[in-house]
């Protein structure tokens, strides 16, 4: 019988149930939320979905992300490896590599404009660093913070990384990627607020043919130029001229294939299941977790608003050429603000065609990004 009910202790003492705090709950609880959001409303599912469930196995089994010098055994839990991958930069970069494949950069050579769309949408990233300053955080930690502004995953991740915050790596990687997948709730209030229904009615020309030497001369002469100016940002604007190059020079398609679908979408496994185990009770539970929160949304609502006011003084500036909704997909969250732009412009005029026009500020509010990174690592002379 003492047999027995010594086996019986065991088992119990050995479940999840025994550990489990009141922070673990609220977690468990955030994670089915953001499920919900990915598996129902369909909010970016193939982000949310490997968020949510690291998040969720994380606080069942906190040892997931055990280091090796702290476990017993010397052998590290299986998410604790994979989010090593995120801190070295090698995720985001093997993201960009996806993103370049599978983007077309045409709207943005036709349109060079366009940059000027994507350049105006990083205010919020400014605003965001002065933002976190006040609050407090380190020069260092405000910069890695603001980067969220952007709706950038990968570059949040790479310039926390590089910074050496890793100790809110995950709270600016899950705020980042949740405001990623928000952007069809959070950007049209600030682009209807900002704009009137002629403004979002106006219809663009079509964009002028693109040659096949200008696709493949545009990614070879970004990484030079930028390269040359920032090196640091070489593995972000690096992986996504490269992978954009594979797709454009029409004699590796094998090569683009495998970038922009299988070893994206492995990476996108991998990447958000360890960003998502990140979030333990302890590590997310606390104030500087809701001060990210709040200043991420602030960077990206004042990056959204920049772009559209941006986009007003084109439209001012070519009598009524541009219209002003395209300026909110300076953000870098591709294709998702492109395709707001869209469905916002066609609900003012349902002849309305933006997407194309709004890729243009999308893309180019992606390389915006990684060089405001590369900015940062500047100022704090990082490598």
């Amino acid at each position: 019988m003492e047999y027995i009910t010594s086996t019986l202790g065991n088992l119990i003492d050995q479940t999840a149930f025994m550990n489990l705090t009141w922070g673990n709950l609220i977690m468990i609880g955030v994670a089915c939320l953001f499920l919900y959001l990915a598996i129902r409303r369909g909010f970016e599912p193939l982000l949310l979905v490997p968020i949510a469930f690291g998040m969720l196995l994380v606080n069942i089994y906190p040892d997931i992300m055990i280091s090796p010098e702290d476990a017993s055994n010397e052998t590290g839990g299986l998410l604790y490896y994979f989010y090593k991958l995120d801190e070295w930069s090698v995720f985001p970069s093997l993201i960009f590599l996806g993103v370049g494949a599978m983007t077309d950069f045409g709207p943005l050579i036709a349109n060079p404009k366009s940059f000027l769309l994507g350049a105006a949408a990083q205010f919020g990233i400014f605003a965001a660093y002065l933002g976190a300053m006040v609050m407090g955080f380190s020069d260092k930690a405000a910069a890695a913070i603001s980067i969220i502004g952007g709706a950038d995953g990968p570059t949040s991740i790479f310039l926390a990384g590089k910074l050496q915050q890793t100790a809110i790596l995950g709270p600016i990687a899950v705020a980042a990627y949740s405001y990623m997948s928000l952007v069809p709730i959070i950007q049209p209030p600030i682009m209807k607020l900002l704009t009137t229904k002629e403004e979002r009615a106006i219809k663009m020309e079509q964009l002028r043919p693109v040659s096949r030497l200008e696709r493949i001369l545009f990614p070879i002469i970004i990484t030079v130029v930028v390269c040359l100016i920032l090196p640091t940002t070489a593995p972000l604007v690096g992986m996504l001229m490269l992978g954009n190059l594979f797709r454009e020079c029409g004699v590796v398609r094998q090569l683009t294939e495998t970038a922009g679908n299988a070893l994206m979408y492995i990476v996108v496994i991998l990447l958000g299941t360890s960003v998502g185990a990140t979030t333990s009770a302890e590590a997310f539970l606390n104030l500087d977790t809701l001060k990210i929160v709040a200043l991420g949304l602030i960077a990206f609502a004042f990056g959204t608003a920049a772009g559209v006011l941006f986009g007003k003084l084109l439209c001012w500036a070519t009598k009524g050429k541009v219209n002003p909704l395209i300026g909110s997909a300076g953000v870098s969250a591709v294709p998702m603000a492109a395709r707001v732009s869209q469905k916002v412009g066609a609900e003012a005029d349902p002849t309305n065609f933006l997407l194309m026009h709004a890729m243009g500020p999308n893309v180019a509010g992606v390389i915006g990004t990684a060089v405001v990174a590369g900015t940062f690592m500047a100022i704090f002379g990082v490598k």
